[in-house]
């Protein structure tokens, strides 16, 4: 654990006050794991984007095939199309903004480091166990059911409740029908990966990134996968996201009025390895803060997870172990961000 958090500072905080040239060095990385912003895949190559719009019509059959080919080839497409407004999306940046510039008093007050807890204002990602920190400070909150949620939340800025709550009854709406395209295209009913969640579960990380000084020594978070089932992600129109792909980091950039879907890692269980989590990371820039949004679907805490059987043969063995979500979340939280997959533990 790293000591410089237990008096509960945080990035943003410490980024306005001492407007250095250079970066702690709790923040500095190992030469050999720092991010080379040299060696990035061309922007001009990026992820596919599929129109939800024709999902509705007589070409459903073929977006679904585009969602199954996209999950299985890299992990990572953007939608759009979504049928979320874009006043809720730009709402929804805008109080993300408006909450990490209101007075280090009153956002201190949801400050906690323990992972368990379903509303809190943390930094980095886990200060009881990450070794290097990263630049990054965030508003983690759980959101379904909505109503045994909202009222833990911020009650400022004005109007934060509202606007958040609306955000995420829109984007569990998306997901679903994210859930049901994926099970179709894996030849399965429907509802197949949506039951397979049990109750089912939603968090939301809104990330602040403030300007770094010395970018090409830090991370905004480092590769990872992620544990849910499904990510959904919203961003401002700073670029900072990027996938491992063949090898080399890829730079998705922001595009108006899109959001950024990936497979975590209870998909890649339930489809027994034909669909990928593949690893992500976020850099950080000196000019710039960013906000981003994730929201990660997640079975509920009892769901039982396991390789659909239609999906296991003598070819095709199960890649895990039959495990409960809560089993593998809590595993999840006692490891380091670097650890590149917490499936590891549970594959046979």
């Amino acid at each position: 654990m790293r000591s410089e958090f237990s008096n509960m500072v945080l990035l943003s905080d410490m980024v306005r006050r001492e407007r250095s040239s250079c970066i702690p060095s709790s923040y500095v990385w190992p030469k050999n794991e720092r991010p080379n912003l040299l060696e990035m895949e061309s922007s001009d190559v990026s992820i596919p984007l599929i129109d939800l719009h024709e999902m509705d019509d007589h070409q459903h059959s073929l977006v679904v095939k585009a969602i199954g080919e996209a999950c299985k080839s890299g992990g990572f497409f953007m939608v759009k199309n979504h049928g979320i407004p874009e006043t809720v999306l730009s709402e929804m940046l805008r109080i993300s903004k408006e909450y990490f510039k209101l007075p280090e008093c009153e956002r201190m007050k949801a400050y906690s480091d323990d992972p368990k807890k379903t509303m809190r204002l943390s930094t980095s990602c886990n200060v009881k166990t990450e070794k290097v920190a990263s630049w990054r400070d965030y508003l983690r909150l759980h959101c379904y059911p909505l109503k045994d949620f909202i009222h833990q939340w911020p009650s400022h800025p004005h109007s934060f409740r509202e606007i958040v709550g609306e955000y995420c009854k829109r984007v569990r709406e998306l997901a679903l029908k994210l859930l049901e395209a994926i099970s179709e295209s894996l030849g399965r009913e429907k509802k197949y990966i949506e039951e397979a969640l049990g109750k089912q579960g939603q968090h939301m990380a809104i990330n602040y990134y403030p300007p770094c000084p010395q970018p090409d020594l830090t991370f905004g978070l480092p590769g990872h996968h992620d544990p849910n089932a499904i990510t959904i992600l919203l961003q401002d129109t700073v670029p900072g996201l990027q996938v491992l792909r063949n090898g080399k980091w890829l730079a998705v950039d922001p595009l108006p009025n899109t959001l950024i879907i990936n497979i975590g890692n209870q998909i890649e269980v339930l489809s027994n390895g034909r669909y990928k989590s593949v690893l992500h990371r976020a850099i950080v820039n000196k000019d710039n803060e960013r906000i981003s949004v994730a929201t990660f679907y997640c079975p509920s805490y009892d769901a039982v997870i396991e390789p659909a059987r239609e999906l296991v043969d003598e070819e095709h063995p199960s890649i895990t172990k039959t495990f409960t979500y809560g089993e593998y979340y809590d595993q999840f939280w006692t490891l380091d961000l670097q650890f590149e997959s917490c499936l590891d533990l549970f594959k046979v």
